[in-house]
């Protein structure tokens, strides 16, 4: 069986890889725009390289009055402990000869001001008491806090009322370096097949009913055929959907964001007085992806630190591509769709257009708001993050990430953003269970799920605090975790 993947970020190499795993027989090549592996959105400095699990996000743990839900938080907890197990999977293959190469230990941190000290508490104590976050701690003493995060609360007065939690098992994620291993033991060991600099320009059905994808490749005309065709090309996954002429297709339309970061550089000796990430309340109106974190992060053996992100309103797909493109993905039924999240969420729309003149003067008071004296501390410099694409669905925005398969099970796709990167394996476990259902059924294929995923099913982790351990544990001293927490 032939098999197109579109993408060679995270979300199309983990999928491939899963594949042939699952499946050596199938022929499977990728089609990549860039000229390597993990360089769109999945790049180190395109995302925050949080491993989300929802340790500190607040946007995954809503509150409505004195009621605080959890399940999404669970939810993304679990997926994230499959993502890991495919991960130590990789490293016990020598697929990875060394985890701190793409994931390092970093604590995941919430801070907050006075205003949200109760909601902060009523979080701690309602996800404390699952065995998710069992060693998660919680404090209003600032000398403690500042033992935790002290960037954070150097530059603070004593006597200014802060909370924060702190979990002692957060990673770094380098999601651009887990992506050239993964491709790299993809190509050589399994035989998968990728090509880079080819821009897919259209896909459709033959009479025969094999998908055609045309492309752009180096300056030629090239047509690849495909029994299944896996799209997981980030925002550009939107205009190829269109073109597919899938009657699904109209139900989705693509409202783009982008964001910036500041960048310091730092030395080791520093980032050993900070192995944090620290998130605070995004502001009324905000986006969830534009929560204020203060980030710790590791990129080929150098340590920076990253405050952000900085929203803005950019209309296009991906990062390097342009208005026009954007445009071209455009049809004429997804002007109501776009009309009315405009109306209905205003007030994020005026936030991201508000966002995007932000100049580097105003970031450095965002950064000395939430972190008193750093701004001056280090020398800070703008960046451009990856672009996002979230869903609009039906005519309402949607936030996460979509699995889209065909009735036929020939053409899927994943839509969406964040937790996107951090649950990928999961996730693309779950797509190619709706394309490849007969694989599942084999015996070896089933033999080889469990060697990569010795736990996937997430109301077993959720469920099952035993189980969980046991998987938590052993993951983690694969990946260079250390489990033994203080209490």
């Amino acid at each position: 069986m032939n098999v197109i993947v579109i993408g060679a970020g995270i979300m199309g190499t983990t999928f491939a890889t899963l594949a042939k795993e699952l499946a050596p027989e199938l022929d499977i090549t990728i089609l990549e725009r860039l000229d390597s592996p993990g360089a769109g959105n999945s790049w180190s400095f395109n995302n925050a390289g949080t491993g989300h699990e929802a340790n500190c996000e607040l946007n995954y743990t809503p509150v409505d009055g004195e009621v605080i839900s959890v399940e999404k938080a669970l939810k993304i907890h679990a997926q994230f402990n499959v993502a890991k197990q495919f991960w130590a999977y990789l490293v016990r293959k020598g697929a990875i000869k060394e985890p701190t190469s793409f994931i390092n230990q970093t604590r995941h941190c919430t801070l907050v001001s006075e205003p949200s000290i109760e909601e902060l508490k009523l979080r701690f104590k309602e996800m404390s008491a699952h065995h998710f976050f069992e060693h998660m701690r919680f404090s209003e003493e600032f000398d403690e806090i500042k033992s935790w995060i002290p960037y954070t609360m150097d530059g603070r007065p004593h006597h200014e009322k802060m909370a924060a939690t702190v979990v002692e098992t957060g990673t770094d994620v380098n999601f651009g370096a887990l992506t050239e291993q993964m491709a790299e033991y993809a190509t050589k060991e399994l035989g998968v097949n990728i090509e880079y600099g080819v821009h897919v320009k259209r896909v459709h059905r033959n009479p025969a009913g094999s998908w055609l994808v045309e492309t752009q490749t180096r300056g030629a005309a090239v047509q690849h055929r495909a029994d299944i065709l896996f799209v997981g090309a980030g925002g550009g996954a939107f205009p190829i959907l269109k073109k597919s002429h899938l009657p699904f297709a109209r139900r989705f339309t693509g409202f783009p964001v982008g964001g910036r970061f500041l960048q310091a550089e730092i030395t080791e000796e520093q980032a050993r007085q900070y192995r944090a990430k620290t998130y605070g309340k995004a502001e009324v109106g905000a986006p969830p992806m534009s929560v204020p974190h203060l980030d710790l992060r590791v990129a080929d053996g150098r340590h920076y630190l990253l405050f952000g992100p900085f929203a803005s309103f950019k209309p296009v797909l991906e990062k390097g591509r342009g208005f026009i493109d954007y445009l071209k993905a455009m049809r004429l039924h997804d002007i109501p769709g776009l009309l009315s999240v405009a109306i209905e969420h205003f007030a994020l729309v005026k936030y991201l257009v508000s966002e995007t003149f932000k100049g580097e003067k105003s970031m450095l008071e965002s950064l000395e708001k939430f972190a008193p004296g750093l701004s001056s501390r280090f020398d800070w410099k703008p960046i451009e993050a990856g672009q996002r694409v979230q869903i609009i669905k039906d005519g309402d925005l949607q936030m996460g990430t979509e699995i889209i398969v065909s009735k036929d099970k020939t053409y899927g796709t994943i839509l969406g953003a964040s937790p996107g990167a951090s649950v990928s394996p999961e996730v693309m476990l779950r797509a190619l269970e709706q394309l490849f259902p007969a694989v599942f059924a084999g015996e070896s294929a089933r033999s080889k799920l469990k060697e990569m995923f010795p736990e996937d099913n997430l109301d077993t982790l959720i469920s099952n605090p035993e189980r969980y351990r046991e998987i938590r544990d052993a993951v983690n001293s694969a990946l260079g975790i250390q489990s033994d927490i203080p209490a």
